[in-house]
């Protein structure tokens, strides 16, 4: 095989000091390869830097390589030329503290990777001459353009595991999420003492933990781990949404049974009952159409069946309560009449405790929806921070259940009335109650 100079030598025939290998053989076709290339050698030096571990290469092969580098000249790297280092076992152990036993072994395994080729003399000696312009005229030793020939590889394997970290990191950050958001639904549950199988999915999720790597480790490994935490997660937020509406639910039948007791015995003071009474009656008050009017308009259709007569004394009991209330909306109400907003406000926020958290929450779920920041900060001005947020929650509900198709307009409608004098919000969420209760 021709070299520079015009000396002889093949790599693949035993010099008698070296053992030849597949790996220096595959070495010696980069570079020939790489005196074909015309690349810098900064640029050269940072793809293989960037790579060097995942390659196989370590700190002290670096550094070897590093100084060999420094060696060569920005011609050696020109296209036809080969950047060969002649320099001496001596300088090399002077330059980077190594022993010759160590020297030799970082040389070895830099050829070995492919990043450098010995180019040996007829007698396996190194040395080298340049012309007047500091040309290589001839020179055996370390030859640096494997690295040349494999820039475009190197980048390309950079670019694949710089996406491969970002991707990881990625996995990571959402693990973490999922993570929290599962922790933060069972001390919830715990600390308001809900009913579920709490203990067994704070078991399922200290056993994911258990699994989480100590170290870097492949996108596909977290990928799994990611798929197993969101399962879960799910599971836990069903778990937690169930149990949060079925203690609303006794809650409010607890509610609703008292007052409908107090209400039954106010209207008959005579009778003392121990259990919640609904007058129920066919008979309708003969004559006068006035009271058959004043039925139909209280939405009683005279000789209706028992069961919607039940269903139009609920109506009565709410509208009653609602009287009473007034203006002044309740936390509860809120969240029970509207549940689409409900379930994404606990997705976010978790439990809401007050109005602040609620305030907060329909905030960050505001944009969800298409309404303007200004269009929000315009409502809260106008109506006051409570009330607005009772606005946009019924304005996020209503667009969850297509009954509103531009949220940012309904918004701004409810502001105009309030300035009329003419928003009552609270027939609205009211309204709705009556409707789940339908």
């Amino acid at each position: 095989m021709p070299q520079n100079g015009g000396g002889m030598s093949n790599v693949n025939q035993p010099s008698g000091w070296r053992k030849a290998t597949a790996g220096l053989a595959v070495a010696e076709q980069h570079a020939q390869a790489g005196e074909k290339a015309a690349v810098p050698k900064t640029q050269a030096f940072v793809a293989v830097k960037r790579v060097a571990a995942h390659i196989g290469l370590k700190a002290g092969d670096m550094l070897l390589l590093d100084t060999l580098g420094a060696f060569t000249q920005a011609q050696d790297w020109e296209e036809g030329r080969r950047p060969i280092v002649w320099a001496s076992n001596a300088y090399l152990m002077e330059q980077t503290g190594f022993s010759l036993s160590a020297l030799k072994r970082h040389a070895r395994r830099l050829a070995e990777i492919g990043v450098i080729s010995f180019k040996d003399s007829p007698n396996g000696k190194r040395w080298g001459r340049r012309d007047a312009d500091g040309r290589i005229i001839e020179a055996y030793g370390f030859d640096l353009s494997p690295l040349s020939a494999r820039v475009e590889e190197f980048e390309q394997l950079q670019a694949e595991l710089q996406a491969e970290r970002e991707l990881c990191q990625r996995l990571k950050r959402q693990i973490t999420v999922a993570r929290r958001m599962i922790r933060a639904r069972i001390e919830a549950a715990f600390s308001s003492t809900l009913k579920g199988p709490w203990e067994h999915l704070s078991g399922l999720l200290m056993e994911l933990l258990d699994r989480l790597p100590r170290r870097n480790t492949a996108s596909e490994t977290l990928e799994r781990l990611l798929a197993w935490f969101r399962e879960l997660q799910e599971r836990v937020e069903a778990t937690y949404l169930n149990a949060i509406r079925a203690d609303e639910v006794v809650e409010n039948t607890t509610e609703i049974t008292e007052q409908v007791s107090e209400k039954t015995q106010e209207m008959d003071p005579r009778e003392v009952v121990s259990e919640p009474h609904i007058l129920i009656t066919n008979q309708l008050n003969p004559v006068t159409c006035n009271s058959s009017e004043k039925e139909e308009a209280a939405g009683v259709v005279p000789n209706a069946p028992p069961e919607e007569r039940v269903d139009s004394e609920l109506e009565d009991w709410v509208a009653e309560t609602r009287k009473k209330r007034g203006a002044a909306l309740d936390l509860p109400t809120v969240m029970q009449a509207c549940p689409e907003f409900a379930s994404w406000a606990r997705n976010i926020g978790g439990y809401l405790k007050d109005w602040g958290d609620l305030h907060r929450v329909a905030g960050q779920l505001r944009p969800m929806i298409g309404v303007s920041e200004h269009a929000w900060n315009l409502a809260q001005d106008r109506l006051g921070p409570q009330i607005a947020t009772a606005a946009l929650v019924l304005t996020f509900d209503k667009h969850c259940a297509g009954e509103v198709g531009s949220p940012g307009g309904y918004l701004r409608g409810m502001v105009e009335k309030a300035g009329a004098g003419e928003l009552h919000l609270e027939r609205s969420f009211y309204g709705r109650l009556i409707g789940q209760a339908a």
